[in-house]
């Protein structure tokens, strides 16, 4: 089995689960026993300073939203780039973080970007791999700038990106333009 942590799960449209429709997954671990990752373009309606005040009963100044990780309930967990602060790292410059502790030193600062989570997307040994195998998911290297870039337009984006990565194959081109129509 290849490990897909540090890879973006890219929700096809022929996935039959509704959780994930034009997901965008960041995938944090990935081994043997299964697969945890979070949606990175689901905002919620909720901002961290709100969040913050309930369960830590505190004030921050952050009115970024909360973010839905997936359908799997969980404890909050973040992607930042506070190096001091990482319990792993997932690709180069993005961490991730779970501990409260942790999670209250991200939180509270405001020079380094940073994505609060509420819940996780999770697979069971070999399920992962079965809904590729149905065609469910695309896959395509995570950066930095796609993990921290604006949700809105993210599914599309990225869909973009592996479009012109398999028309270049295609093509034995080294570059394709991004609007076709120019050629």
């Amino acid at each position: 089995m290849t490990s897909l942590q540090g890879q973006l799960l890219i929700a096809a449209p022929q996935l039959g689960d509704g959780n994930f429709f034009r997901s965008v997954v960041l995938m944090v671990k990935h081994d043997d026993d299964g697969a945890l990752g979070l949606i990175l373009n689901q905002p919620t309606s909720k901002t961290v300073r709100e969040l913050w005040r309930m369960v830590a009963d505190e004030d921050v100044d952050c009115d970024q939203p909360l973010y839905l990780g997936g359908p799997v309930s969980g404890p909050l967990v973040c992607l930042h780039q506070k190096k001091s602060c990482a319990e792993a790292e997932i690709i180069a410059g993005v961490y991730f973080a779970a501990h409260k502790d942790m999670l209250k030193k991200i939180v509270t600062q405001s020079s380094k970007q940073f994505r609060l989570y509420t819940g996780y997307s999770g697979w069971g040994a070999g399920q992962l791999e079965g809904e590729m195998r149905a065609g469910g998911w695309l896959t395509l290297p995570a950066s930095y700038d796609l993990v921290f870039s604006s949700p809105d337009e993210l599914w599309e984006e990225v869909v973009q990106r592996i479009g012109r990565d398999i028309l270049s194959v295609a093509v034995g081109s080294k570059h394709v333009p991004s609007d076709p129509s120019l050629n």
